[in-house]
């Protein structure tokens, strides 16, 4: 079983995850410095991921002041709401606003548009 965590923490530990990863393409560039046309490109490559985790950055905060914001039932903070289903971003506690879907055990594939409720 797979742990689950809440989706806008998820999207913002992959944006994390890209600064590291083009830091680290980045050095691995400078053992290329006597050839300067792969550093070059290992340098392009590492700015290109940094980019794309800005890019991510601003996407995750575009949909974090659209997502709604529930009381969880078991700890009692806030926490922010994307999709039918979430996770409580302190407690991991399941959450749901389908009333259909409360007292179900709690499944991610409720979220896609063809899933079975």
């Amino acid at each position: 079983m797979k742990p689950y965590k809440n989706k806008i923490n998820r999207i913002r530990t992959f944006a994390l995850s890209l600064i590291f990863i083009g830091f680290i393409i980045m050095y691995i560039g400078i053992f290329f410095r006597n050839h300067q046309v792969i550093m070059l490109i290992f340098m392009l490559l590492g700015v290109v991921a940094i980019i794309a985790s800005t890019a991510v950055y601003a996407w995750i905060g575009m949909l974090s002041t659209k997502a709604i914001q529930v009381e969880c039932p078991n700890c009692g903070k806030h926490t922010k709401m994307l999709g039918r289903v979430d996770m409580c971003m302190y407690c991991r506690e399941p959450l749901t606003l389908d009333p259909n879907l409360e007292g179900k055990e709690f499944d991610e594939d409720y979220n896609r548009k063809n899933s079975k409720s």
